[in-house]
């Protein structure tokens, strides 16, 4: 099975490439055996159905890559040291994570991730998807003067064990407004905000590792992370995908997206 997958534009190609890296379900065979039954049949963690809410990027010109494979296995948005992006006494899940973001155990036996299982998974499925976005963004510098970099993102309204509250709508992270152009983090945020949603600036994320691994404003590659709460278009206890709920969500992101690729030089 492929670790990703790239989805190529329907139009002219504009520099913008649209990164998916928590919406997949698959586990190499080799392994699966060794999770949780009841886990497996959740997943939970799952940013589900962002490809499909972002299936409007091709018709756009942004070219989309995709995990294939799920965020248990590895986490594409984790530093390769596993070092904590946060110190605030958030849970924070690891780059093999051997719970979820409840504490609960992912794996019927611990201690099962070796270092020598560890760098297995990172050099067969976190470095390809890692080195695949660079290729990309290379290919594009090669043509353009700028490329803009998106990670897309969900989570579930509240998850007490990250924030007592529940989360905002809408939150843009570019830790701290470091991985790209002021001009591309206002046209996003007074895009998104231009609505009847909650919008927060890099509270509570500031964006992961693809964001603050990829934006380098000073070589004109920006990179902004979107997270959003899956109610916003999925339904039954954020379960289920909800296509009302997310033709609407569409068309802001869709209006947004516009913007950006407008303020591309």
């Amino acid at each position: 099975m492929q670790i990703y997958s790239i989805i190529k534009p329907k139009v002219k190609a504009v520099p913008f490439v649209l990164s998916i890296p928590h919406s997949g379900v698959n586990f190499p065979a080799d392994i699966k055996e060794s999770y949780n039954s009841k886990q497996l049949s959740t997943l939970d963690d799952t940013d589900w159905y962002l490809d499909q809410l972002y299936d409007f990027a091709p018709s756009l010109g942004i070219t989309t890559i995709i995990s294939t494979y799920s965020r248990w296995v590895i986490d594409l948005n984790r530093s390769p040291e596993n070092k904590s992006l946060y110190n605030d006494g958030r849970i924070i899940t690891d780059l093999c994570p051997k719970t979820n973001f409840l504490g609960e155990d992912l794996y019927k036996k611990k201690n099962l991730l070796n270092s020598n299982e560890l760098k297995r998974r990172i050099d067969n499925y976190y470095w390809p998807y890692h080195h695949k976005i660079h290729e990309l963004i290379d290919s594009f510098k090669s043509q353009f003067n700028e490329v803009l970099f998106w990670d897309a993102h969900s989570i579930r309204r509240k998850v007490s064990t990250i924030r007592k509250e529940p989360f905002p709508d809408f939150i843009i992270g570019d830790n701290n407004e470091k991985t790209a152009d002021k001009r591309f983090i206002d046209s996003a945020i007074n895009q998104l905000k231009d609505s009847t949603y909650e919008v927060k600036h890099n509270h509570p994320f500031k964006g992961g590792y693809l964001t603050r691994s990829i934006g380098n404003p000073s070589e004109n590659i920006h990179a902004l992370q979107l997270e959003m709460s899956k109610d916003l278009y999925m339904s039954n206890n954020e379960t289920e995908y909800d296509a009302n709920k997310a033709a609407e969500i569409k068309k802001l992101l869709i209006r947004t997206f516009q913007c950006l690729i407008a303020e591309l030089k």
